[in-house]
């Protein structure tokens, strides 16, 4: 084929379609104005590249510019060009040149090669991160995760600011991240941007390009601040399944907003596909980064709850008591980490044995600080002579005093002194069960829920044991413990454990009850606190 005299360049940019000779022996392509070729945007250097001629040869060379010369999406230092290369200048500038060196015209996939170029060059660029987002997975915090995208983005994009904008619970966009071109982060007051663009992007799921902001009205705010371009991408969540037949939807979580001044930056189709390419990437990242800091949260909650759980287990008293006149076991077996129930036992000043056993409504640790306030109060009062009637209607005040909404509790609290006789309050508690010689009987004389009512009236009941009398005290997590076909173990089960062992220890009896509970279970989850409290009159100590 018959080479011409002069090579050409054919330069597709935002100055339109032309062609440019190659006239001279060093042909200079950059950025200032004595450039025999001069391109704008702020990847391209100010002496960027030459093209030189030798013995009917053109070689084209990178003059130690910023952001690389490349040729068929190849970085270069220096190259020999054929018919029909494709040369790029910067990383995702938006001119494309087509080195022609023959009387004929670009090769028919030219186009398509020149696309093809930019957008490997785009990716060539973000290879490394993309590697790196996939490698730290959810190994690095969510904030840590988003710094390295946004900075990535800007990197791709050379825009001079950019957002990630991730959805909260209700499905809006909050601005999580706002940084500027040297890796500096903005602060709130720094936040003006659309919220237009990216919303719409966010509901859509669709990139937008705007290539001049103050041509599209309602977005004052930003072109006060001489923004003129935005480029806005959707962060879209791709969970992959098991089945090839299922259809995969992307789950849109957030979007990355960048915006600049400068026009010429973000309008290429190779930086749109660099950053798209980037976001899919981004979204598993910062959902990664999300799922581990909601497992280093839930482990260090449950660390906490751990660490609470023995606490309240330290709370409690030990678990056998015994006195001269009584013998006395508890147990305070919580469905949670820790629970809402309590038992207590209290010496009291004349030397009178006092015992109680509460449930508070509710779960988990609110519940359980306010058992362990009850626990305090008990104690508090324990210094004085009191009857059961006055303590229940004294914590009833206390509770009411500190306006604590929605939390109640029912109590029993009793005094066994040494002759036998026993003075209770049960405030709805579940009745106690009093065994005895002559059969059993329920313990019902109180009142009213605690810390529901002001100036409710507590009554008390004074009855007298007989030696070895057992009263079993017990929350209802033990009648409402269900089984598998959800089923109560109810009062009358409760009854029949205790009942072939009510001479036993009172520990023995104790074990009793709750493998007759668990047996009765069988394993099914239980969503409540059992709490049980086993109390022998023993004027002669067994």
């Amino acid at each position: 084929m018959t080479a011409m005299a002069d090579a050409r360049l054919e330069v597709t940019d935002g100055e339109g379609r032309r062609v440019v000779i190659l006239d001279k022996p060093a042909f200079t392509i950059g950025r200032r104005g004595t450039s025999d070729l001069q391109l704008t945007g702020t990847d391209v250097s100010r002496h960027h590249a030459e093209i030189l001629r030798s013995n009917g040869q053109y070689l084209v060379r990178d003059c130690g510019s910023l952001c690389g010369t490349f040729v068929n999406g190849i970085q270069i230092t220096e190259r020999r060009l054929s018919h029909g290369d494709m040369i790029q200048v910067g990383r995702t500038t938006d001119a494309q040149l087509v080195f022609l060196s023959e009387d004929r015209p670009a090769p028919a996939d030219a186009g398509a090669r020149s696309g093809a170029s930019a957008v490997a060059g785009g990716f060539r660029q973000i290879a490394t991160l993309l590697e790196a987002l996939r490698g730290l997975g959810g190994l690095r915090v969510l904030d840590e995760v988003l710094a390295l995208v946004m900075d990535a983005a800007i990197d791709v994009t050379r825009a001079e600011r950019g957002f990630v904008m991730l959805a909260n619970e209700r499905g809006e966009l909050e601005t999580k991240l706002a940084r500027t071109r040297n890796r500096l982060s903005l602060g709130g007051e720094r936040f003006d941007t659309s919220r237009k663009i990216p919303e719409q992007v966010f509901v859509t799921g669709e990139s937008a390009v705007i290539p001049d902001l103050p041509d599209l009205g309602g977005h004052d705010q930003t072109i006060a601040r001489g923004i003129r371009q935005v480029l806005c991408v959707p962060l879209l969540l791709v969970r992959y399944v098991d089945d090839p037949g299922a259809p995969i939807e992307p789950k849109p979580i957030g979007v990355l907003y960048l915006d600049s001044r400068e026009k010429g930056t973000l309008l290429s189709q190779a930086t749109r596909d660099a950053l798209e390419a980037l976001a899919a990437e981004a979204a598993l990242a910062i959902e990664n980064a999300r799922l581990y800091r909601e497992a280093i949260e839930k482990g260090r909650i449950d660390e906490e709850l751990r660490m609470a759980s023995r606490i309240q287990q330290a709370l409690l008293p030990k678990a056998r008591t015994r006195g001269t006149f009584y013998d006395a076991s508890g147990t305070s077996i919580a469905c949670r980490a820790i629970g809402g129930d309590f038992f207590e036992y209290i010496d009291l000043p004349d030397g009178s044995f006092g015992f109680a056993l509460g449930d508070v409504s509710g779960k988990g640790p609110p519940a359980a600080l306010l058992t362990a306030m009850l626990q305090g109060i008990f104690w508090t009062q324990s210094f004085a002579p009191i009857e059961p009637a006055q303590m229940i209607s004294r914590i009833n005040t206390a509770l009411l005093a500190r306006g604590i909404d929605n939390r109640f509790a029912t109590i029993f609290f009793a005094i066994l002194r040494a002759d036998g006789r026993l003075t209770y309050c049960n405030a709805a508690q579940n009745p106690p069960l009093l065994f005895s010689a002559a059969g059993v009987r329920k313990l019902e004389k109180g009142g009213t829920i605690v810390g529901m009512f002001a100036d409710p009236q507590y009554e008390q009941e004074e009855i007298q044991l007989a030696p070895g009398d057992l009263l079993a005290v017990f929350s209802d997590g033990v009648t409402e413990a269900l089984n598998a076909a959800d089923e109560e173990y109810g009062e009358g089960r409760a009854r029949s454990a205790i009942a072939p062992n009510w001479l036993e220890p009172s520990n023995a009896v104790l074990q009793a009850l709750l493998e007759s509970v668990r047996a009765f279970a069988q394993g099914a989850p239980q969503n409540d606190d059992v709490t049980a409290l086993i109390v022998r009159y023993t004027p002669t100590r067994q």
